[in-house]
């Protein structure tokens, strides 16, 4: 039955100090009124629907507060809002509640009252632990930020602690980069994600790679870049569970796993997304207009599609392939065809079966979208 699935919570904050280089998600750079007319348009947000009682009885497996920066908010607010959360919402006891943070953006008093009001996981932006390789990203702050921002959160309680790191930037080495993974594990992180530098469009690192001025990943090295980490990780004891994501035993992201294994989510604020109920929709990506139509007591909802039976198969292969468990073999078609397809990608190694399952090889995952695209 639909109630009986897991659930979780995303509060997207669209809002930074500055926007990096290789950003292209909607944000607005942070200010006062910006951060009141935000959280006065999310509340609304909440109370809408828990009137409509999308839930179903169910409770927050998770909550997860992603952005932009939610730090930007003062501690003591989120902190509030996740009591307010707490007050209208049921909240499962041992609920994963995640909050982002870069690090220049927390003290220790921020994160002692993101700790006492049941935030149990911080997930730093450390993105590299050399200095050099923030600049041409546009990345501000300094590595010593990220151990001191490390510290504080184990000092406020905080014992789940990820670190995101970024590869194949500019001017980065192999070398340099194995050295950053290594240097990540003297902070001694429960989870760490590492994602390739990926150039998007209309941002100023593409930009700044058509006029010559930095130079563009090399797509070949950075796949030896994720070997490197891979190496390194497991050697230190991490588990690498999702294409970008190695956790220490029992630190996995339960939030992250809704996502990866067709479980639900509700997404809240401007340009988050939700899946529930079989059900996709988006909110509006302005954060004038969201806090406008929430004014009016109107859900700022832009796109929603009723997944058929065959979408959400799909989507549950496209998804649940990002797992290095992969997906059970029921999740793939059982005719002629697929079966012809899925021989072929055998024989390429791009996929393996392993008893019940079928995997992404190493190979495959440099590959991953066309490997599902196939298999569906």
């Amino acid at each position: 039955m639909q109630q009986e699935r897991d659930i979780g919570l995303y509060l997207h904050v669209p809002l930074c100090r500055q926007r990096c280089h290789f950003c292209a998600f909607y944000l607005e750079i942070a200010t006062p009124a910006r951060i009141d007319a935000y959280l006065s348009a999310l509340e609304r947000e909440l109370a809408l629907y828990r009137q409509q009682n999308l839930l179903a009885g169910r409770a927050f497996q998770s909550i997860y507060f992603g952005g932009g920066t939610p730090t930007v908010i003062p501690g003591l607010r989120l902190a509030a809002l996740l009591g307010h959360i707490r007050n209208i919402y049921t909240v499962a006891p041992d609920a994963e509640v995640t909050v982002e943070a870069h690090p220049s953006t927390v003290t220790l008093a921020d994160l002692r009252a993101l700790a006492k009001s049941g935030f149990n996981r911080v997930s730093l932006g450390a993105e590299s632990m050399a200095p050099q390789d923030f600049i041409p990203i546009g990345r501000p702050g300094t590595v010593s930020e990220t151990e001191q921002a490390v510290e504080h959160a184990r000092t406020a309680g905080f014992s789940n602690i990820n670190l995101d790191l970024m590869y194949g930037l500019p001017g980065q080495s192999l070398v340099s980069w194995t050295t950053t993974v290594q240097s990540l594990l003297q902070l001694n992180p429960t989870h760490i994600s590492c994602y390739a530098l990926t150039v998007e469009d209309d941002t100023k690192l593409a930009h700044d790679i058509a006029r010559g001025l930095v130079p563009a990943p090399d797509e070949v090295l950075q796949v030896e870049m994720e070997a490197a980490a891979e190496t390194v990780l497991t050697q230190a004891g991490f588990t690498r569970y999702e294409v970008s994501n190695y956790a220490r035993p029992g630190y996995a992201c339960r939030h992250n796993l809704l996502y990866w294994t067709d479980g639900d989510y509700l997404g809240l604020g401007p340009s988050a997304q939700s899946y529930v109920a079989g059900c996709r929709f988006g909110n509006i990506a302005h954060l004038d207009t969201y806090t406008s139509q929430l004014e009016r007591n109107q859900l700022p909802v832009t796109d929603r599609q009723r997944l058929s039976v065959e979408d959400q198969r799909r989507d549950a292969l496209i998804f649940g392939l990002r797992l290095l468990n992969g997906v059970p073999n029921s999740l793939l078609a059982d005719e002629p065809g697929h079966r012809k397809i899925l021989a072929k990608l055998l024989a390429k190694g791009l996929i393996i079966q392993d008893g019940s399952r079928t995997r992404l090889t190493p190979l495959g995952r440099r590959f991953a979208d066309s490997v599902a695209s196939d298999l569906f």
